[in-house]
């Protein structure tokens, strides 16, 4: 009995130990893990319309051609449009936060005046307005800084969807026809696929609502926001506040306090029906995690892999949590990693299993 303490000590603490490894080394390579993390991610995505292709008699060479040529002429159509945006946004952004810093501090003269005692010095070393402007084209800058991984993202991605039937036969074979293992295989795979599905055609609309929105209220650089709006709403639950934020302060800037008050409007609107209403009904099942467990994988993988991490958040922990969930050691991972409703089946099941015995 006493020998099976120490041992049980010994191997939960090989296992920290081992994670705290795993973590270490994947912040260290995070340069190289990140753009084949997205080239997966990205495959997964155009699996399902090359798949819809082949049960429609197209040959899978031809569809994985229709379905990456598509993408491409998207990306590089909108990519002229939004860098000829961006260059020009670069070089305005400082007169941009020069204005944006005289309103602050022509805010805080007249608080000043009606009894308040706030410090220029103090507030603008705190909050520099001005730099709240650059910070947008920095946010790209990052997310730019991935693109120059591009060729090595396309050609994954090619790779990896020629490989798609292939892939499917050495699972199987690897597993030898288990069907549990099959199973579980292919639960992490269409949960990864119906989130990242969900969560782009909610970008996209989101992005497009902005877009409209903005050019009705007659804010400059329009495309610009709706870009860094579809990007963001990838993060969960800050996503879409960030990214209002560069835009309603240069609305104030242009537009003066109207152009605030409508951009807010825009933003609060595109941002309660989409997230309140839109993404639920389309997410159906949801993510299976709970609302903490989001909120601490965004910080975690953020930490571990950058803005990468921060984007993939949630896919990663969701595929942690189906492993959790084959594994009966790490079975009480998984019912953390999950929302109330799946500790309340389970509850469920288990008094059931008693009546049956009993």
């Amino acid at each position: 009995m006493n020998s099976t303490k120490p041992a049980s000590r010994t191997s939960a603490t090989v296992n920290i130990a081992a994670i705290l490894v795993i973590i270490a080394a994947a912040m260290a390579a995070r340069s190289i893990i990140t753009p084949f993390l997205m080239a997966i991610f990205f495959s997964i995505i155009m699996a399902q319309p090359i798949y819809w292709l082949e049960k429609h008699k197209i040959p899978q060479g031809v569809g994985i051609f229709l379905v990456f040529g598509l993408v491409l002429l998207v990306v590089f159509g909108f990519g002229g449009i939004i860098s000829e945006s961006l260059s020009t946004f670069s070089q305005d952004a400082p007169a941009y936060g020069a204005k944006l810093n005289d309103i602050g501090l022509g805010l805080i003269g007249y608080l000043n005046d009606h009894g308040f005692n706030i410090s220029k010095d103090q507030l603008t070393t705190l909050l520099d307005p001005s730099k709240i402007m650059s910070y947008t084209a920095g946010i790209l800058t990052e997310l730019g800084s991935l693109m120059g991984n591009m060729a090595l993202i396309v050609f994954t991605i090619i790779f990896l969807l020629l490989e798609l039937n292939s892939f499917n036969l050495k699972v199987k074979a690897i597993v030898k026809g288990n069907v549990d293992s099959i199973a579980y295989l292919s639960r992490i795979g269409k949960s990864i696929r119906h989130y990242l599905a969900i969560k782009t055609m909610v970008s996209l609309l989101t992005g497009l609502l902005v877009y409209i929105g903005l050019l009705i209220v007659g804010i400059d650089y329009a495309i610009l926001w709706a870009l860094i709006a579809f990007l963001l709403n990838y993060i969960p639950n800050f996503g879409s506040i960030i990214a209002g934020i560069p835009a309603v302060l240069f609305a104030l800037v242009q537009l003066g306090p109207a152009g605030f008050f409508w951009a807010v409007i825009v933003y609060v609107a595109v941002n309660m029906s989409i997230g309140n209403i839109v993404e639920p009904k389309m997410m159906g099942h949801g993510m299976g995690l709970s609302t903490l467990i989001v909120f601490i994988s965004l910080i975690f993988w953020g930490f571990v892999l950058g803005t990468v991490g921060m984007f993939l958040s949630v896919p990663l922990t969701m595929v942690l949590k189906i492993m959790f969930e084959q594994n009966k050691r790490m079975n009480w991972m998984a019912i953390i990693l999950g929302t109330q409703d799946d500790a309340v089946s389970i509850l469920n099941e288990h008094d059931k299993d008693k009546e049956l015995v009993s």
